[in-house]
């Protein structure tokens, strides 16, 4: 299995004004210093099971960005149901990274269904539409279908098979999620030139 840490360091080093949706748990701090370039235009999540259906919303809604899902193998079990929202919409800028370590990492690593060795997320992205699916256990496949999913014309998951631990000795993101929306919202107010909220109002 690869190190998840080391993947975010190679896709994040692909990246420049994509928008990144990602999940709560470990990983959270993980790309927080594996891509601190990318920081403002990253949503960090809260809830397992809405990654993805949140990284399609924006693809819909900005259709001249790349989006990028990082999202978990716990988090895509608890919503299977994207996967068929993606094979029947066929969003042409959205690139899924699924981190597949086999556990719920967060709550102290009770393994997810995948741990079995009969449960390919994969298969059941293809089986669901999702033409350009696949599995990654090595670097030089990962950086691979980085490469290729950063430039499909249509949705492309990867399920990147990484170890359960912790990259030690980096710092923790000391944000909070209210603070985090706000952050990643005006990155999007500013690099669109839109406005999606308008100022606060004081009573």
């Amino acid at each position: 299995m690869m190190k998840r840490y080391e993947c975010m360091e190679r896709l994040g080093s692909r990246l420049a004004d994509e928008l990144v949706v990602l999940s709560l748990g470990g990983a959270v701090d993980e790309w927080f210093n594996a891509a601190p370039h990318m920081r403002e235009a990253s949503l960090f999540q809260q809830q397992l099971g809405c990654v993805t259906g949140e990284a399609f919303g924006l693809s819909v809604g900005l259709p001249h960005r790349r989006i990028v899902s990082l999202d978990t193998d716990g988090g895509l079990l608890f919503n299977l149901g994207i996967l068929a929202t993606l094979g029947n919409e066929q969003p042409e800028n959205l690139f899924v990274v699924v981190w597949d370590n086999e556990c719920y990492q967060s709550i102290g690593g009770p393994r997810t269904h995948t741990a079995a060795g009969r449960v390919n997320l994969a298969e059941i992205a293809r089986g669901c539409g999702v033409e350009n699916a696949f599995v990654a256990d090595n670097y030089d496949d990962f950086e691979t279908h980085c490469e290729r999913g950063l430039a499909a014309k249509e949705p492309y998951v990867v399920i990147a098979k990484t170890d359960g631990v912790l990259e030690p000795g980096i710092k923790r993101k000391h944000s909070d999620g209210r603070e985090d929306k706000y952050i990643f919202v005006r990155h999007v107010e500013k690099t669109e030139g839109i406005t999606i909220m308008g100022p606060s109002e004081h009573n």
